[in-house]
């Protein structure tokens, strides 16, 4: 085994038992480290210890026995060296009210939560160390990875985020597996914000796809919402190149083009005339990008970013704008260069 992979069996706890939760713990177990997930409604996670599986966020998928399963935080959290943040950001602040007795000053905290806060317009790390304390041994492990080729064994790749190169790395060594391969960035806001804002864009992917409006405009999408994700960042402090990698463009296609991508899905339904309300009531599992578009809306206006794609997303969910009237009017707003600084000629 290579010498960047950490050796030896470790104690994990999940918190939170959706797809991306159950499909960690899959891969942690199959590293042979020892898991337990922990879901907030005891009833559900008794079914998933009966069945060994998780019929609504993850349902072809067999857990293994190894895997321990509980709806009692005091079981999960306090035998555990990681603890991984999997709880969907709307959710996040009142877990972490709970998670907060049960942690010590050795515990490693790693979020995988893509969203930003609407009322305090925090990222999932900060939300974290807000309710369990800035000395908080902290990191982020991001990127295109979608739960059900993880839970498959198929090739994936992320980052490992951390202000402490030293933590980045740590958790890089407790992921990577010859199916997992794990980068380390130190950039942790640009990495949090990329890995949050994709999902706003991937709403008008669908849309994109909803309307039929082909590749050609579905690449400009990409590439438009990119910048403007990457013009943000900066202006909170990340950095530009950070937008260029797994977190960012990498992301940004996985979660734009796959039937997995459940913020995708909630565009193209929208584009086909069904209702924001409808949409989120049917739907088992989070779409991040809903909330995110308020939030991202609110971040452009707070640091003066222009964001037209987010704007123009969010008066579509929120303002009953018609969709393809969105589409005619990014089209047609003023002609200005590709890039921000524009190259003049004498």
């Amino acid at each position: 085994m290579s010498q960047s992979i950490e050796t030896g069996s470790r104690r994990f706890a999940i918190i939170g038992c959706g797809g991306w939760g159950t499909a960690l713990a899959l891969l942690l177990d199959a590293i042979e480290h020892r898991v337990t997930i922990w879901g907030v409604d005891p009833e559900y996670m008794e079914q998933m210890r009966e069945s060994r599986r998780n019929p609504r966020y993850l349902p072809d998928v067999d857990i293994a026995d190894s895997i321990g399963l509980t709806g009692d935080m005091e079981e999960c959290v306090p035998p555990a060296e990681v603890v991984v943040m999997a709880t969907p950001t709307i959710y996040l602040r009142e877990v972490c009210r709970r998670l907060e007795p049960h942690l010590d000053d050795e515990t490693l905290v790693v979020n995988v939560a893509k969203g930003i806060e609407e009322d305090t317009l925090m990222v999932g790390t900060d939300v974290i160390m807000d309710v369990c304390g800035n000395d908080l041994k902290i990191g982020g492990l991001f990127g295109p990875s979608h739960a059900e080729e993880v839970a498959q064994g198929c090739p994936t790749t992320v980052v490992a985020a951390s202000r402490s190169p030293a933590l980045a790395r740590r958790i890089q060594r407790l992921f990577m597996c010859p199916t997992f391969r794990v980068y380390t960035n130190r950039d942790l806001v640009g990495v949090e914000l990329g890995a949050a804002l994709k999902n706003v864009i991937a709403i008008a992917a669908g849309i994109c796809d909803g309307l039929d409006y082909g590749d050609n405009a579905k690449s400009a999408l990409l590439t438009r919402g990119l910048a403007e994700i990457s013009r943000l960042g900066v202006a909170m402090g990340a950095e530009m190149r950070t937008f260029a990698g797994l977190t960012g463009l990498g992301d940004l296609i996985t979660t734009c083009v796959s039937p997995y991508g459940r913020n995708r899905s909630v565009g193209n339904r929208i584009a086909q005339g069904e209702s924001l309300e409808e949409i989120v009531g049917e739907m088992d599992m989070v779409a991040e990008g809903v909330r995110t578009t308020r939030s991202a809306c609110e971040l452009a206006s707070q640091y003066g970013v222009d964001m037209p794609i987010t704007r123009e997303v969010y008066a579509v969910l929120f303002g009953g704008k018609d969709p393809r009237e969105a589409g005619r009017e990014l089209m047609q707003r003023a002609p200005r260069p590709e890039h921000d600084k524009a190259i003049t000629e004498d």
